[in-house]
């Protein structure tokens, strides 16, 4: 079947150039203007995709190749924009960039995928003819790729822009449909992990406005919008759901608890679709708050940001004792990343010791760099509650954490990292009864493995209880 999606990607020639900025503006201008807009985030992000959430008013979904197969990559595409007048797609890191030296997995790679034109932000600091010379470069590097226009950013005053839009009309072909002067506040603060979540943001609302205004008045979105149009039609065989694998067979629905609160919140909206389609109902608890966790067949406690809201949770003692006492009665509990953390002992963060839930003999420090960053292959090579050894996974870790000391010797971990550090030694995932915590987050669109071994082991604890 034929598709016709009006999208652009949104790519820059670096991390950092203003990608998430404009996109942000972009999405709430278009927004404002009753146009239905889709959003999309190119990599594993949680950060910029609930930004862009907020923006657009709708869930912002991932596309990442690398850790999901190219079709369903386009049926997500297709499905997610479905319902929308326009769709965005902020790319990551340079436009070119990838895990090797063809750029496997970049975001021009993704763009030629969903056949999309691409509108390149350039950061013009201390920079003008240069960019005519970047940009003629970009396109005769790979000619397959469709580049439709230049936003510019930082720039410092009438001439700077005069010289660099000059410059690119006269040795281009691409038009300059927008130029963003220098910002001088700080509308989007960073902290280690990149920008300050949303959720944390103490006036989201009044950020994403000053940059929709920003974007309105600096970019031509008349003609941006012109531009996504004019993308290609998408040819792909009927159906497009790209979750139509995971159907409840059974009729028999388990209630999974998500943590989700302003400590974890990193949860890609596809994995809680999957979850609900494969036949769970989804039960939202906050750690901070409840005194006790909720009547359930599964928890699942995602990423996000223990260390920052370490006070609050190991305030909440009532809540932690009630967790553990669940894990010793074999409640099933999948951990990634920051989960993992809330299920060790203690989180050492800024000289201050903070308990968490003592669920597992492990004690974690928060460095001032990262201790893992990157794409994660890995492969089970122990029994364990949810994957079949043998089974292999592709996921992605960032953290600035560690385990401190070694591990006691008897601690079972069931993943061999054939890409990326995990806990120790190149293993990962702990397993203690039903309990299995990873540095390694999963998107539930590459990995169906984990769905079904979510609603599989909700099914048993419920069964044997």
């Amino acid at each position: 079947m034929k598709f016709h999606r009006p999208r652009v990607v949104i790519a820059g020639l670096r991390g950092g150039s203003g990608k998430t900025t404009l996109s942000i503006g972009l999405a709430r201008a278009l927004y404002d203007k009753g146009i239905a807009v889709s959003t999309f985030k190119k990599g594993p992000d949680y950060i910029d995709a609930g930004w862009l959430s907020k923006a657009s008013g709708s869930p912002c979904h991932n596309l990442d190749p690398f850790l999901i197969p190219e079709d369903i990559v386009i049926k997500s595409f297709l499905y997610h924009s479905g319902n929308a007048q326009i769709s965005l797609i902020e790319g990551n890191r340079g436009i070119f960039d990838g895990v090797n030296i063809e750029g496997t997995y970049s975001t021009a790679e993704l763009a030629k995928t969903l056949k999309s034109p691409v509108v390149i932000i350039v950061d013009c600091t201390k920079v003008t003819r240069t960019v005519a010379a970047i940009i003629k470069g970009i396109q005769s590097f790979d000619n397959k790729l469709y580049v439709a226009g230049v936003i510019l950013n930082n720039i410092a005053g009438q001439r700077h822009e005069s010289i660099v839009r000059g410059t690119i009309q006269e040795y281009t072909d691409i038009k300059v449909i927008g130029a963003i002067k220098r910002i001088k506040e700080e509308f989007m603060p960073e902290r280690h992990l990149g920008l300050l979540p949303h959720i944390e943001h103490p006036d989201v609302d009044n950020v994403i406005n000053s940059l929709s205004r920003i974007v309105k008045e600096s970019v031509d979105i008349g003609h941006l919008i012109d531009l996504t149009g004019k993308a290609d039609d998408i040819f792909c065989e009927d159906p497009v759901d790209p979750y139509s694998g995971y159907q409840d067979t059974e009729g028999d629905h388990v209630r999974i608890g998500v943590i989700k609160d302003r400590a974890f919140q990193f949860y890609y909206p596809e994995n809680i679709v999957s979850l609900i389609r494969a036949g769970a109902e989804i039960v939202e608890v906050d750690a901070m708050k409840e005194k006790a966790l909720p009547a359930l067949d599964a928890l699942y406690i995602g990423g996000g940001f223990p260390e920052t809201n370490a006070i609050e949770l190991s305030k909440n003692i009532e809540f932690m004792e009630s967790l553990k006492k669940a894990v010793e009665e074999g409640l099933p509990v999948y951990a990634e990343c920051g989960g993992l953390m809330y299920l060790g002992r203690a989180l050492y963060y800024r000289g201050k010791v903070f308990q968490m839930s003592n669920v597992l003999p492990v004690d974690f420090e928060i460095k001032h760099f990262p201790a893992a960053h990157g794409y994660t292959v890995v492969e089970v090579d122990q029994d364990n509650p949810y994957y079949p050894a043998g089974t292999c996974l592709k996921g992605h870790e960032f953290h600035y954490s560690r385990v401190i000391g070694r591990p006691d010797r008897g601690l079972k971990l069931v993943f061999r990292m054939t890409r990326g550090k995990g806990i120790i030694d190149g293993r990962d995932a702990i397993v203690y009864k039903n309990v299995l915590a990873t540095y390694t987050h999963l998107h539930a669109l590459g990995s169906p493995q984990w769905v079904e071994a979510m609603i599989k082991i909700a099914r048993q604890y419920r069964k044997n209880r």
